[in-house]
């Protein structure tokens, strides 16, 4: 029974440890990450971007960002470890070995008539002729009496001052740390350990796998729906204007699930009106169009006016309800357009190929999306075939402006760029009528957009020239740079109101033959990860080719040079 009851004190222990061996090095990696992480903004310092709410360190900010799930349940596990550990620090105190002369408060080794009038002498404290409190009674019988008789008999004796035991020299024991519940095999005990056993070995499993299963079936690894991307596969055309993107975009199965109230009837009819210059609608036969566009589905024609709303920047007059479903829209948009961007770029033809204008016009709606410009923008204007779309980005911006640089025949936005910062500062103050903290606001973003050169190189394994019919391989260098030094940075983007990091792809082409060849997309964030995905595409390119380790390991060495060189 004093085995039984030990193992069960040691059943805390051994559940403490158990969480102590993930837990520490966890802890320890978090802390060290959070005091390594880079202190400098790879955001905008515009006024704009400031006043938009998403990089201001408030302490409810910081409170919203330390309460992530990890992190929380990170703090949960050490307030239980804490709490076993005050548990295992107060049953050792009352858990204590049966010592008889520490009982009786002697020294090993006394005379048999001293440990007698020890034994009187703590009679007539506890003894129940004596003393009539149940706990005194208790500790007489339990541990006065029992001690007496272990010192009083010789072998006992014996045994304890040369193996601190009564019964002698011990062997090994071995015991399960569980609590004491669980090892009385008798009553309701079995029926809990048996409980205990099928639900945590079986049941809990069993509940996490359906759990996987059942979420797996309904969203892929980018978690956007299946019947989204089945969806998307079925209305993307090689011909897909891209005016005619959006009209896919808003079938995303997860924009379909949005409830339509009938609360957002008379909003969504104002909003109607708001945009309706942006919803391709034949203004010869306006009626009839509004009729055709009130019988879509109501999902497609709630979908289409919250982000039509965002594109004219018209969110202000959205309803609470609207601004929640809003608000999800605009989250759910950039994995949404990157699926979209994929089944574009997918091999559809024949040979293998992709498609360019479909895939264009998904790039061309991420763009105006996240900063919040009308499709409208991107039309031609003035002479202008990028419309004035890449000026509306830029802060303080709007058509007025526009037109009145225009006049000093800065038409296209990289003219206004390639301008030097006082002539351009001139330029935004004398002409534009933008006062020197609004121009300076433009420059901020000026810094931010980033300057891309991409260097081609063609080769032929073991053959200088290229001829007809060879097997090219092509090594694409990007290199990426910025008025502010950055390497990576979060893109201008205030009316957007969640972060987003930049976005780019890589796309071999034929504009005439609408093909798309290769496609890859780029990330910019660091040179870690640039050097990284460098080093890989150059092992996995060299080694299909059936290069040597040491041809491997050169070019390997080669790209990430290359790389540093740029950085």
């Amino acid at each position: 029974m004093a085995a039984s009851d030990e193992n069960s004190s040691l059943f805390p222990i051994f559940i403490l440890t158990i969480m102590a061996i993930p837990i520490l090095p966890y802890t320890i990696l978090k802390l060290c990450r959070a005091a390594t992480r880079e202190k400098k903004s790879i955001h905008c310092q515009c006024s704009a971007c400031l006043h938009s709410g998403k990089y201001r360190k408030s302490i409810f900010k910081r409170i919203s960002n330390f309460s992530s799930c990890s992190n929380l349940t990170l703090v949960l596990l050490w307030v239980l470890m804490g709490i076993l550990v005050y548990y295992i620090k107060h049953i050792n105190h009352e858990i204590q070995p049966f010592e008889p002369f520490s009982i009786l408060g002697l020294e090993p080794g006394v005379s048999d008539s001293e440990i007698k009038k020890a034994y009187r002498r703590l009679s007539i404290l506890y003894h129940p002729d004596k003393n009539p409190d149940p706990d005194a009674h208790k500790y007489f019988v339990e541990f006065i009496s029992k001690a007496y008789q272990a010192l009083t008999d010789p072998i006992s004796r014996e045994n304890f001052e040369k193996y601190g035991h009564p019964d002698g020299r011990q062997g090994l024991q071995m015991g399960i740390a569980l609590p004491q519940f669980l090892l009385n095999f008798d009553g309701a005990s079995e029926g809990v350990l048996l409980f205990g056993i099928v639900g945590v070995l079986i049941l809990l499993p069993l509940l996490v796998a359906v759990i996987y299963l059942l979420m797996s079936s309904k969203y892929t690894e980018n978690n956007v729906m299946h019947q989204t991307l089945s969806t998307y596969y079925y209305f993307m055309k090689p011909s897909l204007a891209p005016s005619k993107v959006m009209d896919v975009f808003i079938k995303a199965a997860e924009y379909m699930e949005m409830p339509v109230r009938r609360s957002d009837d008379e909003p969504l009819q104002k909003l109607f009106v708001a945009v309706r210059s942006e919803l391709n609608l034949d203004l010869k036969n306006i009626k009839a169009e509004q009729a055709k566009f009130w019988k879509q589905y109501p999902s497609l024609v709630k979908m289409e006016l919250l982000i039509q709303a965002h594109l004219a920047r018209e969110s202000a007059m959205l309803s609470l309800s609207l601004l929640n479903d809003y608000r999800l829209m605009l989250e759910l948009a950039p994995r949404l357009l990157e699926e979209l961007l994929k089944i574009a770029v997918l091999p559809h033809s024949p040979h293998g190929h992709g498609w360019l204008r479909p895939a264009i016009g998904v790039v061309e709606l991420s763009q105006c999306i996240i900063q919040a410009v009308p499709l409208s923008a991107r039309k031609l204007t003035g002479g202008n075939p990028e419309g004035i779309a890449p000026f509306l980005q830029l802060p303080r911006f709007n058509e007025s402006v526009v037109k009145k640089i225009a006049r000093k025949k800065v038409r296209m936005f990289q003219e206004l760029r390639d301008l030097t910062v006082e002539d351009r500062v001139e330029l935004l103050t004398q002409v534009a009528g933008l006062s020197e903290i609004e121009a300076r606001d433009v420059e901020h973003v000026f810094e931010m957009i980033p300057s891309i050169t991409v260097d081609i190189m063609c080769e032929t394994d073991g053959e200088e020239g290229i001829q007809e019919g060879d097997i090219v391989t092509m090594y694409a260098w990007v290199t990426i740079k910025r008025g502010n030094g950055l390497i990576g940075a979060l893109p201008h983007a205030p009316c957007y109101p969640f972060h987003k990091e930049e976005n780019f792809w890589l796309l071999l082409a034929d504009s005439v033959s609408n093909d798309v060849w290769i496609s890859q997309k780029v990330n910019f964030m660091d040179e870690a990860t640039a050097i990284s995905g460098a080093s890989k595409a150059i092992q996995e390119t060299k080694e299909s080719l059936g290069a040597s380790a040491k041809e491997t390991n050169v070019a390997v060495k080669e790209a990430v040079d290359k790389v540093t060189e740029s950085g």
